[in-house]
């Protein structure tokens, strides 16, 4: 995205699989640039590599591109970055992967646990995001249409070309119906793809 940062904050943590260390590349990834991510250990070295397979086959994907179509004629480019934070709604919403609200605010609260145990690893530019992840619990409330609406807006003021995000909330509410059987079709294949990524990589130590 021109943003280079990936909003699906929620996909990324329950996609590392309650793997501390792969949660911890996972999460910082893009804020690692370049020969950076070597500094790393190996396992978070793989939790960084793993976030870009998981943007590289969202990106690519048929129900996403369809997904984005509607953003795109106001927002253009962008319109990848609202479709993020769409299936955080969709994924937080999810019955098939948090049975009841209690279950994703357990897993919630136990991502923040296992960030803040890695603190002294995080890139300062992420520890900056994480106090807000954490102060307004993001992960637990994509679950609120409120929520979505306030990331979109967050998402504006850190754009440099983007002045406004009300249209994105009334499109996202006017399509959330035919959104839904996209993220559907769209969330088992990459989990599907992003265990069977993690179990090939694990082979190869």
């Amino acid at each position: 995205s021109p943003l280079s940062l990936s909003m699906n904050h929620l996909a990324h943590a329950y996609l590392s699989f309650d793997q501390p260390q792969i949660l911890a590349g996972n999460m910082i990834s893009d804020f690692v640039k370049g020969k950076k991510q070597y500094e790393y250990g190996r396992i978070v070295q793989k939790g960084i590599k793993l976030h870009r397979a998981i943007d590289n086959f969202t990106d690519t994907h048929a129900a996403i591109k369809e997904m984005k179509q509607p953003f795109r004629p106001v927002y253009g480019l962008y319109a990848g970055v609202f479709t993020d934070i769409v299936c955080d709604y969709f994924l937080a919403n999810d019955k098939n992967e948090f049975s009841d609200a209690l279950v994703l605010s357990s897993f919630s609260n136990r991502t923040y646990v296992q960030l803040e145990n890695q603190a002294d690893i995080l890139p300062e530019a992420f520890q900056q995001a994480f106090v807000y992840m954490k102060q307004h619990n993001w992960l637990n409330n994509y679950q609120f249409q409120w929520s979505i609406q306030k990331s979109f807006a967050g998402m504006v003021r850190r754009a440099k070309f983007m002045h406004e995000a009300n249209n994105a909330f009334t499109i996202f509410q006017d399509n959330i119906e035919k959104m839904r059987p996209l993220y559907n079709d769209f969330f088992p294949a990459l989990k599907a793809y992003t265990a069977c990524t993690l179990k090939a990589w694990e082979n190869i130590d």
